[in-house]
């Protein structure tokens, strides 16, 4: 199932509860590309490289062409997103359920960005929506096990595969490069450089932008008292309009977390830099392709880590590290109370 842009349109102009959702969800979206997609061009501005409004700029396109080519080829991280929680039944309080934990996500990401702290929105959308579930369905009947175990699976992924490949990628670059002219191979990794922050950006989209589009469909679905759907496939105008806002997001408030990855917990010279994007970039091309939804927060900073850890452990600041990794703790049962509760809250409400 899918829907053309025409009537959406008509269906949001005509459907207050369907406006609702998409302001809100759109709201995701940009907190999204304002706390998480800073993230992919963080190396490539820190090393100086590319200015921070190219970089951003190129974010966008990358960011695009990032969720339309792997949506069509491959939908399953939007698939899995989509199937992970049971909104079925009384679509009305299901739509309700919806609302309120994507009012959670946002909640919980402003508060993270506001101390400069990149949350990963990946596990604050799946923690959100799954506390709504629960309150809507008064238990946990309502959670897909085995999709959530796709997440686990990805947050290990993420984690592990993102610190060991950046170790293994700046070993190898520095052996490569051993012996050779430092002013060349500076030159060099310069652009490798802006080539790994597109390659970053572009899996940020193919990873990121299914996600929110699987929960996008979702919310249109719910307000049309369609509470069952199963089968859909993702349009092009809801890949344009969710990489545009994303792409916004990131222009007005994505400094902040750009310094804390590229700069505060790591001092990186640029073939670091290239090292991080490019075992980052690979890792997040394998859990794309296998179908798994990983946080691209989570395989960028831990490459960084694995990365500054190659040269000497006191190179990366263990402080910074300490409170991103409190944070991705807390996320999953911070935004999961959060979800529960605002959508007990909206429920009564409405």
């Amino acid at each position: 199932m899918t829907i053309s842009l025409s009537d959406f349109l008509g269906q949001m102009l005509s459907n207050p509860p369907l406006l609702i959702t998409v302001l809100l969800t759109l709201g995701v979206i940009l907190v999204n590309g304002w706390t998480d997609a800073p993230n992919a061009i963080a190396t490539c501005v820190s090393t100086r490289s590319m200015s921070p409004r190219a970089a951003i700029g190129m974010a966008a396109v990358f960011n695009f062409l990032g969720v339309l080519v792997m949506t069509l080829i491959n939908s399953t991280v939007a698939e899995t997103i989509y199937n992970m929680v049971d909104f079925g039944g009384d679509s009305h309080e299901a739509l309700v359920a919806l609302c309120a934990a994507l009012f959670a996500i946002v909640t919980w990401a402003t508060a993270a960005w506001r101390f400069g702290i990149p949350t990963s929105e990946s596990h604050a959308l799946i923690a959100g929506i799954s506390g709504a579930a629960i309150a809507l369905h008064g238990g946990f009947s309502g959670i897909n096990g085995g999709e959530w175990m796709k997440v686990i699976y990805g947050l290990v992924l993420s984690t592990l595969l993102g610190f060991a490949m950046g170790w293994i990628t700046v070993k190898i670059t520095g052996c490569i490069c051993k012996g050779m002219d430092r002013r060349k191979t500076t030159r060099f990794f310069r652009g490798a450089q802006v080539c790994g922050g597109a390659a970053m950006a572009f899996m940020h989209g193919a990873q990121d932008g299914q996600k929110f589009m699987g929960v996008f469909l979702l919310g249109i679905f719910l307000a049309n008292g369609q509470a069952n759907v199963t089968e859909f496939s993702v349009p092009l105008w809801l890949m344009v309009l969710c990489s545009a806002v994303m792409a916004l997001g990131t222009s007005i408030g994505g400094y902040r977390i750009i310094k804390a990855v590229g700069m505060d917990m790591v001092k990186l010279e640029k073939y670091q830099g290239f090292s991080a994007d490019a075992a980052a970039a690979g890792c997040l091309l394998i859990s794309s392709v296998t179908g798994i939804p990983v946080s691209t927060t989570h395989t960028k900073t831990t490459a960084i880590m694995g990365v500054g850890a190659a040269k000497r452990l006191s190179c990366v600041n263990w402080g910074v590290v300490k409170e991103m990794v409190l944070t991705w703790v807390l996320t999953f049962p911070g935004c999961g109370l959060i979800g529960f509760l605002m959508a007990r809250l909206f429920m009564w409400i409405f």
